[in-house]
């Protein structure tokens, strides 16, 4: 069915508790932003609401947690590149070591190592976060592959199936991009968007492998998201009837925060150590296939634009990456 290993995985993971412990002040540290942010927006709200009527107090306090929120939001938006910078990438680079068996320099923190080698790497959080999206457009395009042979043969409903499991596979590919950016890190890459480029090759021309083991993973990892989304209803729902005013839906909101920082801080990883075995192991020993090479530059100009940047890095013409959108 699938072809990496839960238990090696959980193993790799216990391995890294440090980074697991980062990871999860950061991210329950973001939910707690947005609960703190929410219910003093709302308390802000609920006092301006004494002005006026019972329907103004409740408009109000419902503006001013949304508002909360909402500043939150932006700000964790602006913070994106240095997360994945930080957090994401650190983690990978040291799962990667582990993988490889290389040991960790003396006297050394693993957060401090992992967030040295992603800078040897990426020398900018801008670079690696451009590399970042290019590759999930170019990821993107290649799952349009399946919709678009789909619509060429004639078997009723296929169509419908096939659009289907492209949404399905939209996000299962998640926990995939996060692989491409390790490929630069195995390798010990100068050029990250030549390294991208190769190694969206290699993904290309294993994409069922890659696409079977990131469905399995996608049902497993959200599937236990919901779970612990169910558990933390009750508490959630406590904690908004301590605040002030009617946030009728502050429960429900709290909770898909508490799952979403549970699956970012630990179960997203355990996805992504599970998908580095599957593509290390698949690719073992291959070399990019110039036919799948030249279909993904016909296929996506995301992929081009990597392969245009990769040259202008080997020419050292090192221009600023900016943000790009992440379709195909």
């Amino acid at each position: 069915m699938w072809n990496f290993s839960l238990s090696g995985a959980l193993a790799l993971m216990a391995r890294t508790a440090p980074f697991l412990l980062f990871r999860m002040a950061v991210y329950f540290g973001i939910a707690c932003a947005y609960v703190i942010a929410t219910g003093t927006g709302a308390a802000m709200g609920y006092g301006v609401g004494h002005f006026g009527d019972a329907d103004f107090l409740a408009t109000s306090t419902v503006i001013g947690g949304v508002t909360g929120f909402g500043l939150v939001a932006a700000a964790l938006y602006l913070l994106r590149e240095y997360i994945l910078y930080i957090v994401k990438a650190g983690h990978i680079a040291v799962l990667v070591e582990l993988i490889d068996g290389r040991p960790f320099p003396d006297g050394e923190a693993q957060v401090a190592y992992g967030g040295r080698m992603v800078r040897e790497r990426f020398a900018e959080a801008s670079v690696l976060f451009g590399v970042d999206q290019l590759v999930k457009g170019v990821i993107s395009a290649i799952t349009g592959l399946i919709e678009g042979i789909a619509s060429i043969l004639p078997i009723p409903g296929l169509e419908t199936a096939a659009g289907m499991l492209r949404n399905f596979l939209k996000v299962a590919v998640g926990f995939t991009d996060e692989v491409i950016l390790a490929h630069a890190l195995r390798t010990r890459a100068t050029n990250p968007w030549a390294s991208a480029e190769e190694a969206l090759v290699l993904y290309g021309q294993n994409y069922k492998v890659m696409f079977r083991n990131a469905a399995w993973l996608a049902i497993m990892i959200y599937g236990l998201s919901f779970v612990v989304f169910l558990l933390a209803l009750a508490p959630a729902a406590a904690l908004v009837y301590l605040m002030p005013g009617a946030l009728s839906a502050g429960g429900f909101v709290f909770a898909i925060l508490f799952a979403w920082a549970f699956k970012a801080a630990l179960l997203e990883p355990l996805a992504i150590t599970c998908m580095l075995q599957v593509f290390f192991k698949t690719t073992e020993g291959q070399m990019p296939d110039p036919e799948w090479r030249t279909r993904l530059q016909e296929l996506s100009g995301k992929f081009r634009d990597i392969g245009s940047k990769a040259a202008a890095w080997a020419s050292g013409r090192k221009t600023p990456v900016r943000p790009v959108a992440v379709s195909a």
